[in-house]
């Protein structure tokens, strides 16, 4: 390790602030995905879920249809703009040596070698790569999704266990698409707190911090996770509201 951290021009805090970037991305993806109950994703999960149930039970599909829709163009819009980042990096590799120049001569006191430079923008292109990967996987899914719905049977059809089964197919494969798509999301996050390690190693660890912080925040403290949780006890009864200055 310390032989390829020579080779590269990367210092004890360049790897430092790295493994704590690799450990904290790894860590949320576990926590999140495998280990809580309570998320804003586990909630809409069974949200989907319940959508294709109520789809089954009714002839109309049209209002279903345009949901799907408008979850396939979110998703190709994603994917489209991963490729925009990608290219965009790929430029910053090709101007290496201008980039390096204007980077000493921030006031931050950075001191890069090209190498560096260009090993830190491949990081970069890696994760921008791994969201296409993720958008355009989801973007699949949400086609198969699409495809399970127009197949699942009337609701008048006699065969209630056949219909039941392929609703509950599409279901699934709508959060199925919904969890690649959240994972190339979270690539776009923590792309934000890469970028950090342009300047210092421990900008890297302050950024990374803090965009876990925010997503954390956005599972299980944001007004949307309030309202997913929402029941009509939360509402204060009449006359029960105190008075504020």
């Amino acid at each position: 390790m310390f032989g390829l951290s020579s080779t590269f021009g990367f210092t004890l805090p360049d790897l430092l602030a790295f493994a704590f970037f690799v450990a904290a991305w790894s860590c949320y993806h576990y926590a999140i995905e495998y280990g809580s109950r309570s998320g804003l994703n586990v909630s809409m999960a069974e949200y989907r879920m319940r959508w294709m149930a109520e789809m089954s039970r009714r002839d109309n599909r049209i209002v279903d249809a345009n949901i799907m829709t408008s979850l396939q163009n979110g998703t190709a819009f994603f994917a489209s703009t991963s490729l925009l980042a990608i290219g965009a990096s790929a430029t910053l590799l090709r101007a290496s040596d201008d980039a390096v120049k204007i980077a000493a001569d921030l006031p931050f006191g950075i001191a890069a070698t090209r190498t560096l430079w260009e090993v830190k923008v491949i990081g970069l292109l890696f994760i921008f790569g791994y969201a296409f990967f993720k958008f355009a996987w989801a973007y699949r899914l949400f086609n198969y999704a699409a495809v399970l719905v127009g197949a699942t049977p009337a609701a008048g059809s006699p065969d209630a266990a056949e219909r039941a089964l392929i609703a509950g197919r599409a279901g699934r494969m709508g959060v199925a698409a919904a969890r690649h798509f959240t994972r190339g999301q979270r690539a776009f996050f923590l792309a934000l707190a890469y970028l950090g390690w342009f300047l210092s190693p421990s900008a890297l660890a302050a950024t990374t911090a803090f965009v876990m912080v925010v997503m954390w925040s956005r599972q299980f403290a944001s007004d949307a996770h309030d309202a997913i949780e929402w029941t009509p006890s939360d509402e204060p009864k009449d006359g029960a509201k105190a008075d504020k200055p």
